[in-house]
């Protein structure tokens, strides 16, 4: 036993030793976040003046500019940006717990699960508290489905998870195409709008930004056994970390995170698959970095392609989560082949 600081301090990663040499990365992605909020505040179909914004945002009267961004423009702002958060996290974690960068909550079928659940909700004409309920039920059971098809021991259940995971969301997005053919013509163009990623039905962006700021805060102390379960469960039940424990913990918590962001602005993609590794190529796989700065950067990417959704057209507007694809698909395979 008291050779065990020593096999710690040993089998430490070179990204855990050099965390304290880059204090300056997370306020610099809260600095871009605050950028990007700044854009998004003033961009749009009616330009809003940096003198009139300064006025808003010091307690002044803004007039007529005034009510667009705070009626508008910032409620929207809150929820986008909350979200890109929320996906970016809950990719994060699961790519973690998989030790697999393809892991994110759309190619595990989470997503699917929660648009399910939220379209169910639609479709009987529910809303609010009751729509998030039943979005979170429906990750849940998705994620539920998919570890419980893929359980078992050996190095081949990360791709068997990820192998369920596409099978189940295929299954999530045929009862998706069933809910949209069953539903009446004036909920239907809603629904596909939503389902296309749509920041402006958001009526309740403090609720994301909760929800964020709450998974935050019960990752951070999760950080460091997160660290040591990236190198396997024997490491990490040498050194003393409840794996099973751990695991329902980030499933419960992805499923939740991901459940809020899917009921808030629809299915957004690519954000959670692609924020979290860049990051981790940046700056190494420490989770006591990663997991904030993929929060701050995907809250800053869904941000800045919720704002170019509604200004490259304006005044008619894109859903955001077609941005997301066609930011992501290049990307990821440019990602794709560079590994090669």
């Amino acid at each position: 036993m008291s050779r065990l600081p020593s096999v710690t301090a040993a089998t430490r990663p070179a990204t855990l030793r050099a965390q304290g040499r880059r204090p300056w990365v997370v306020p610099l992605f809260a600095l871009l976040l605050a950028g990007a909020f700044v854009l998004a505040l003033a961009l749009g179909s009616v330009p809003v003046a940096p003198a009139d914004l300064w006025t808003l945002l010091t307690g002044g009267d803004a007039g007529t500019a005034g009510a667009v961004v705070t009626a508008l423009r910032l409620p929207r702002a809150v929820a986008a940006a909350a979200c890109g958060g929320l996906l970016a996290l809950a990719g994060a974690l699961m790519q973690v717990l998989l030790r697999n960068p393809l892991a994110d909550p759309y190619v595990l079928g989470v997503s699917g699960g929660a648009a399910v659940g939220a379209l169910l909700s639609m479709l009987f004409g529910l809303a609010g508290v009751l729509l998030e309920l039943s979005a979170f039920a429906g990750a849940l059971a998705a994620m539920i489905v998919v570890f419980g098809l893929a359980h078992g021991a050996g190095s081949r259940t990360p791709t068997r998870l990820l192998l369920t995971g596409v099978i189940v969301s295929a299954g999530c997005g045929a009862a998706v195409s069933f809910i949209l053919a069953v539903a009446s013509e004036r909920s239907l163009r809603g629904m596909l709008f939503w389902l296309m990623g749509d920041a402006s039905t958001a009526d309740r962006p403090a609720v994301a930004a909760a929800m964020l700021i709450a998974g935050l805060i019960v990752c951070a102390p999760l950080a460091r056994d997160l660290n040591l379960l990236a190198r396997g469960d024997t490491t990490a039940q040498t050194l003393g970390v409840p794996v099973g424990r751990l695991r329902i913990v980030v499933y419960l918590l992805a499923s939740a995170l991901t459940a809020v962001s899917v009921s808030s602005v629809g299915s957004v993609g690519f954000v959670g698959l692609i924020v979290p590794h860049l990051v981790r190529l940046a700056f190494g796989n420490d989770q006591r970095l990663l997991l904030p700065v993929s929060a701050l950067a995907g809250a800053t990417l869904l941000l800045l392609a919720d704002t170019a959704a509604r200004t490259v057209v304006a005044p008619a507007q894109l859903p955001v989560g077609v941005l997301t694809a066609l930011l992501g698909v290049p990307l990821f395979l440019f990602l794709l082949n560079r590994s090669r």
